[in-house]
């Protein structure tokens, strides 16, 4: 009988989008024949799965929970292949389900949620009922003993904000958040060696103005704390009032914001391009 590696399990799985177990009892069955124990499974389990694992799920949803004390929240990235299937209820209900369990039972990792009982039965059961490859791609959770508030924007961006003070600063940080997508908190949290590597960048290019070395170096700190102004939150121009800055509305408002997080659907996701017209071309001559 030929040896079921785990990683013949794995390649198996991504063909078919079906479960581990069931894959290593339909290549066991096939004695270690891919092809075999994949038409096993379409034979089995539809064969929707099996279509439709092989295709780009980079649409989807952001599912976002927050707890009735705002201690406690979620946000789970949902894939599959079009903006339509995104829209679906049932589609919503199972990232809805899916933050609520990671806001409960924290898992390690994906693999971790996958494992919590009936989820990877209701994924399958979506992908079959569905007909399009359907993912958890990756979560966020975040606790606190402060305040929390969240912001969604058209289903594709979630963001949780962790704060203290009034809950509209809060509110309106999130909101930011969604359109501005900072890389970090503050000026602190830069790395030295991206601080560094800007600060060379913006030192050749000043140089090459042909300038005196001392305005060379007020270029290049002022360059700087754009860069900084730009990619760091509170710096940022306030998105419902660009004449200060975030840090200056949270501190008219007696708030401070602790940390964040956001999601975005397909962020880093490369999605094929078709050509529609060549596709029915080609069908025509066929």
């Amino acid at each position: 009988m030929a040896e079921i590696t785990a990683g013949l399990v794995k390649e198996l799985r991504e063909l078919t989008g079906l479960g581990m177990m069931e894959c290593k009892k339909a290549l066991t069955e096939a004695d270690g024949d891919l092809k075999k124990a994949e038409e096993l499974l379409r034979i089995k389990s539809g064969a929707k799965a099996g279509k439709a694992a092989s295709r780009v799920a980079a649409e989807g949803v952001i599912g976002v929970y927050l707890s009735a004390d705002a201690k406690s929240g979620a946000l789970v990235e949902l894939n599959c292949e079009t903006d339509f299937v995104a829209k679906n209820g049932d589609f919503l209900a199972f990232s809805q389900t899916l933050a609520e369990l990671v806001a409960a039972r924290k898992p390690a990792d994906v693999a971790a949620l996958i494992a919590f009982p009936g989820i990877e039965a209701q994924r399958q059961a979506l992908v079959q009922k569905i007909g399009e490859n359907i993912t958890i791609r990756r979560f966020a959770q975040i606790r606190t003993q402060a305040k929390l508030a969240q912001y969604v924007h058209g289903g594709r961006i979630g963001v949780m904000v962790e704060y203290e003070g009034a809950e509209d600063a809060g509110k309106d940080v999130a909101m930011h958040i969604s359109f501005s997508r900072p890389l970090y908190l503050s000026k602190a949290q830069v790395p030295a060696d991206i601080v560094e590597r800007e600060r060379g960048i913006l030192a050749a290019r000043a140089k090459e103005s042909g300038k005196p070395a001392e305005i060379v170096a007020k270029m290049v700190e002022g360059g700087l704390n754009k860069f900084l102004g730009e990619n760091t939150l509170l710096g940022q121009p306030f998105v419902k009032d660009d004449k200060q800055s975030v840090e200056k509305m949270l501190a008219s408002r007696k708030s401070k914001l602790l940390g964040f997080r956001f999601l975005v659907v397909g962020e880093g996701i490369e999605k094929k391009a078709s050509d529609f017209a060549a596709e029915v071309m080609s069908m025509v001559k066929n």
